[in-house]
Parts: C-alpha cells; structure tokens; sequence
C-alpha cells in the first residue's frame, strides 16, 4: 500500500488546476484511479489535462470557473456532483502571487490576491463542507504556504493572504470537530511553478530569489495525497520547515535578522547566477 492507493473511484475536485502544483496534483489523482473535476478559469488548458488524464484510462470533468465568483463556484460544485455523485477529496490550490515591498505595494494588488487566495478559497471551502456533510464523508486540503507562518519580503502581500487562509482553516476545522469532514494544510516553500516566473502579472521571482533553489511541483503533490490519504492536519515542505518558523517566533527579533541577511544573500547570489548564464 502506497499514500497514492485509497483514491480509486473517488472524486476529487483541484482548482487551480491548468497549471503548476494544480496541474500536476490533478494529474497525480487520475493516474491513482480518482474521477477528476478540474477547475480554472482557462478552459484549454484545462481541457488539455483533462486529454492526458483521459488516454491513461482516468475520468476527468472540465469546469471552467472563476473562483473569485461564489456563483460560479456553486454551479462548478452542482456541476460536480451531477456529473460523479459526490465529492470526496478537495484540493483548494488556487493561487495569485504578485511580488511587492510593502511599502510598494499597490492595494489593487492587494485586493486581487485576497480575491483569490482568500475569498475564492473561502466559497470553495463552504460549498464543499455543504456537500461533504450531506453525504457525511469528505477531506478539503488547504494549500497555503509557508509564507503563512512568517512575513517576508518581498511578498508582504502574498504573507498577508495565506496567513488569512492558514487562520480560516484552522478555524474551519475547530468547527467541524468530532465531524467526518476532514481539513488539513499543505504549506509549500517556493515551488518552481508558472506563478514564481510572473504568470499572474507580477515580477518573476528571477532576481529575487535563485530558481536553482525552488522545489518541483512533485513534492507538494506528495504533501496533499498525504494530508487526503491519512487525515493529516499539516504538512509542511520541505517537512519540518513550518516547524521552524514556529520556533522563530519565540525570537522574532533575532528571526528577522536572519531573514533580512538570508534574503540579501539570495538575491546576491540570484543577481550572480543571472550574469553567470548572460
């Protein structure tokens, strides 16, 4: 038995899935045997996982939605449910990350990633908890992120989102304690995905951040079958990292040292690997 065993005839339902950590968490599910419902708003992207999932032998639903739009998530979950019966396993993995200083920072953008981040993941998590308590069975998987945990710059305002998705989930699974519907946490360092390059308008983390050192996508998908297979309440990745920044609150004047030198450093070191491949 593996942690990618258990899923065969399920449904899971991934938003954010034509690209990144959605896409390859997606993909992971139809290959184990679940019935797929993919959620973004691009709907070819989308329909091209979907190909793949289909000529492996897997089921898969295109939904085209907007998940800053509760309406739309309604219809993207009755359309769900129509299509599979049920919903077993959700993956709330959508995600918007505009780089900025804080002091910098536009509050459109702001505003937008709170759109998406929060708010799209708050009428997801409600209409799935809605589903999941009728049929008295069901896991919502949060993917956060380990800027959740600790501020740093220069995504202040992507921190500000995913602390607010870290309290709702956390909260959320006070509320359902002693329930059958599970809610646990995946909370990913940077992850090489479409997002850190600048897909969503902002600047890429190239500069910022060196890309030698970001994860495949491989490694969050590994943390979400984990949390849905085994019930976990949070996993961290790498594992032990949210730990870590739990322990840097007891000093957090000595943490934000370490933080603003540590970040000089990358960014240096960024700035050299860049003229290194010029």
């Amino acid at each position: 038995m593996t942690w990618f065993d258990g899923f065969d005839g399920k449904t899971v339902l991934v938003t954010g899935a034509s690209s990144g950590i959605g896409r390859a968490t997606a993909l992971a599910f139809g290959m184990s045997g679940a019935r797929v419902a993919l959620v973004a708003r691009r709907q070819q992207a989308l329909q091209e996982v979907a190909d793949e999932i289909i000529e492996k032998g897997g089921q898969a639903l295109v939904a085209p939605t907007d998940v800053t739009q509760p309406a739309a998530v309604r219809a993207c979950v009755r359309m769900t449910c129509e299509r599979f019966g049920r919903i077993d396993v959700v993956v709330n993995n959508a995600g918007m990350l505009i780089p900025s200083s804080v002091i910098d920072l536009e509050p459109s953008d702001l505003r937008a990633m709170f759109d998406v981040n929060v708010f799209g993941a708050l009428a997801v998590m409600q209409e799935a908890v809605r589903v999941m308590q009728s049929q008295g069975d069901g896991c919502i998987v949060n993917v956060a992120s380990l800027a959740g945990r600790r501020g740093v710059t220069p995504v202040g305002g992507y921190c500000a989102s995913k602390f607010a998705l870290v309290g709702l989930t956390e909260a959320l699974r006070t509320e359902l304690h002693g329930s059958h519907v599970h809610v646990g946490l995946v909370l990913p360092g940077i992850v090489d995905t479409p997002m850190v390059h600048g897909a969503d308008g902002g600047e890429p983390f190239a500069g910022i951040w060196p890309s030698v050192f970001n994860m495949p996508p491989s490694w969050v998908v590994w943390a979400v079958f984990a949390v849905a297979r085994f019930r976990l309440v949070e996993i961290s990745v790498p594992p032990g990292a949210a730990t870590l920044e739990k322990l840097a609150s007891l000093a957090p004047g000595v943490a934000d040292s370490v933080i603003h030198w540590g970040t000089q450093a990358t960014q240096w070191l960024s700035r050299l690997l860049g003229g290194a491949r010029a």
